[in-house]
């Protein structure tokens, strides 16, 4: 059974069905638990070989008639998202560097049924949290929930490195300054990888532009570093890398991602 079902099951069966009456309006729960998963995904951040750090401390902007609506229930629905959260961790072999938790907030900017994610690597208590930037975001995205254990606090994050970024490895230099060239082939067209972060889809607005109709807008994203990855960004026909259908893969040298019926050929040399 997946995560997510677990979780509407859990819904069903709280306070004798009222989240079931309540929740069949403009925003589901189902749907920011699909975002928070979401979230962890395109904010993970490999640590060393053992340890991909995402996420733990999770607002949810509501416009006020959704926040209205849901603010009674904001204590379980926090817990359970909350615990989504775990479980779909544990699931992805995620990490967190302190208790996972999960708010909900009201946004006088936000129309009904629009709501927005925000999140931080926070170690310390739900008082110490902050504001980071987040884009409004209609609908699902994905899961989590069950106790998961917090392994041991790493190092602050270094300034300047925000979501969709990718951290650097104690010990290694960041990207263009270790003489590794990175690029992808795409049909037959050599393209250098010169940010840490490009997103591949159909969009115009895409940092690798894929002209092929069964690609989505914004496909996937390459997070270029040490080692390279590759994650799907939601797309409606998802992502296969070296054979296999994935969310998420770390890349090597000749690894082929295929998006649609592109075929990508991910190359590196060390200098």
């Amino acid at each position: 059974m997946g995560v997510l079902r677990r979780f509407e099951q859990r819904l069903e069966g709280l306070v004798n069905g009222t989240f079931a009456r309540v929740f069949k309006s403009e925003v589901q729960p189902v749907e920011i638990a699909g975002a928070l998963q979401r979230e962890c995904d395109n904010n993970a951040t490999i640590w060393n070989r053992d340890r991909t750090m995402v996420p733990n401390d999770f607002v949810v902007e509501l416009s006020p008639h959704d926040y209205e609506r849901l603010s009674p229930y904001a204590v379980q629905l926090g817990g359970e998202l909350a615990g989504m959260v775990q479980d779909y961790a544990r699931q992805q072999r995620y990490s967190f560097v302190g208790p996972v938790e999960v708010h909900l907030e009201k946004a006088d900017d936000l129309d009904t049924g629009l709501y927005r994610v925000r999140s931080q690597t926070l170690a310390g208590s739900s008082s110490e949290r902050q504001a980071p930037a987040a884009s409004p975001q209609w609908g699902p995205q994905a899961p989590g929930a069950g106790g998961y254990p917090a392994p041991p606090p790493m190092p602050p994050q270094p300034p300047g490195v925000g979501p969709g970024q990718v951290r650097q490895l104690p010990g290694t230099a960041p990207v263009g300054q270790t003489g590794t060239r990175r690029w992808v082939e795409i049909n037959g067209m050599r393209h250098e990888l010169t940010r840490p972060v490009m997103v591949m889809g159909r969009s115009t607005e895409a940092d690798l532009r894929i002209d092929d109709p069964s690609v989505s807008r914004k496909h996937a994203e390459l997070r270029v570093g040490s080692p390279s990855m590759v994650l799907d960004l939601g797309s409606t026909n998802g992502i296969v890398v070296d054979g296999q259908h994935t969310q998420r893969a770390t890349l090597r040298d000749g690894s082929r991602i295929i998006v649609g019926s592109t075929t990508i050929v991910y190359r590196q040399i060390e200098g």
